[in-house]
């Protein structure tokens, strides 16, 4: 069997890593990705909640839409995404008494990032020849607009905060787009209920 000499092992070794970490960085570039968290209250059964209705009191999203009396288009935007996922989670919405009432607050933030390390979601920022090889990755300081949406659930009983969803992700204008808001309302709802993401894995 042919074996590559030790003196030219690691050179490739170090060709082949970098192309996987070029095409990588490469792909994700076309599909921003969603940091999603989430916190809960432990003594809740999530599994008891089968209906839900939007909180009285909803406060006022970036564009100020309910406050003025009309919806925004965020508004209709997050509403839409969140009353489609949640059917497809089994909850129904109802009119009143229900189990569960559901709020959100949206933002737009304009941010910086350093590019030649490691960005939120562990993908490198920066790449170039020799970047891989040692030398380090080119330094520089990227604008940028970061959407989040946090979604709380709140027992209706109890009046209390009993599950909080928050996703953040790059998006490209003032406002989060009807595509951005369902990518992150999907991603912030594939944690839900609690323990959905491990059972999904």
């Amino acid at each position: 069997m042919n074996r590559i000499p030790k003196f030219l092992a690691r050179p490739l070794t170090l060709s082949v890593l970098g192309l996987t970490l070029l095409l990588g960085v490469s792909g994700c570039a076309t599909s921003a990705r969603v940091g999603v968290s989430n916190d809960f209250d432990h003594s809740v059964n999530f599994r008891a909640y089968k209906t839900w209705a939007w909180y009285p009191q909803q406060p006022t999203d970036t564009e100020g839409g309910p406050a003025k009396g009309y919806e925004s288009f965020l508004d209709k935007r997050i509403r839409s995404a969140v009353e489609q996922q949640l059917a497809q989670k089994g909850l129904s919405q109802v009119e009143k008494n229900p189990d569960v009432y559901v709020a959100y607050s949206a933002r737009v933030e304009d941010k910086q990032r350093t590019t030649g390390g490691y960005g939120p979601y562990g993908y490198p920022y920066g790449y170039g020849w020799g970047g891989w090889y040692g030398r380090g990755f080119n330094q520089g300081v990227i604008d940028y607009k970061a959407g989040t949406v946090i979604l709380d659930f709140v027992d209706a009983r109890r009046k209390e905060l009993a599950w909080r969803g928050q996703g953040q992700a790059q998006v490209d204008n003032q406002t989060i787009s009807e595509t951005e808001v369902q990518r992150i309302v999907t991603s912030i709802l594939g944690t839900y209920p609690p323990g959905a993401e491990q059972a999904s894995r």
